[in-house]
């Protein structure tokens, strides 16, 4: 057993001891038909790759948003183990879509189930990006393949689009974001999106197309209440 592993693994589910990791004994794993060598060293990396993703102000941030946890029980279900190690690896399945004003908590909520699932355990490997950073990186000039900047948001296993609808207008933005939510939409691809977009404002926002697609592919939840920013928390 990789001694440096399990010190990771420990101090990442110490972290937050409320939520209940899959794998919770290595030596049962592996009674029950699982490699716990390999399922020890992927677990480590799974919380370790989800924890540089996450920003700085988001390290602790936990979903508690029973719908967004209803969401993420439907992610696990459609999950499947790998062959040798059994960790389990998100694959086609529902998306989410967060929707509320400023500071009501859904970048919170949307890092937080990235979290939460890295401590059950279950290979996410995520991408995670404010809308206008992805608009930013892709915007063409010398240097720079737009085209291999889409594909690292659009191929990954679960991504997190954050703030959408925040971006100035223009052709090129509706043509990225259409590009975007077409190829998970097509795929089955879990992604998470946010947006402080009111619902029935949402299609002429971003398009009536893409938000068609959106209240398809996604489980919406609203959220509501004060400020968060304003009362010193992360939103």
């Amino acid at each position: 057993m990789d001694t440096e592993a399990l010190k990771a693994i420990a101090s990442y589910r110490e972290a937050f001891p409320h939520i209940t990791p899959l794998i919770t004994d290595w030596s049962a794993h592996e009674d029950q038909g699982g490699d716990s060598f390999h399922a020890v060293k992927e677990t480590a990396g799974i919380l370790a790759a989800t924890d540089s993703t996450i920003p700085l102000r988001y390290k602790h941030a936990d979903a508690t948003d029973p719908k967004v946890l209803a969401w993420i029980d439907e992610v696990v279900w459609c999950s499947t183990p790998a062959r040798i190690s059994g960790v389990r690896k998100v694959g086609p399945g529902p998306s989410l879509l967060l929707l509320g004003p400023t500071g009501t908590g859904k970048t919170f909520q949307g890092y937080g189930a990235l979290r939460r699932l890295s401590v059950l355990g279950v290979n996410a490997s995520p991408a995670a990006s404010p809308i206008a950073d992805i608009y930013a990186k892709m915007r063409p000039r010398p240097g720079v393949d737009s085209e291999s900047v889409f594909e690292s948001y659009a191929h990954a296993p679960l991504l997190f689009v954050d703030d959408l609808g925040a971006a100035k207008e223009s052709p090129w933005v509706e043509e990225v974001t259409t590009r975007l939510v077409n190829y998970r939409y097509d795929r089955g691809m879990a992604t998470i999106f946010t947006s402080n977009v009111p619902p029935k404002q949402l299609g002429e926002k971003i398009g009536e197309r893409v938000a068609s697609r959106l209240t398809e592919l996604c489980r919406v939840v609203v959220l509501k209440g004060e400020d968060r920013r304003l009362q010193g928390r992360a939103a």
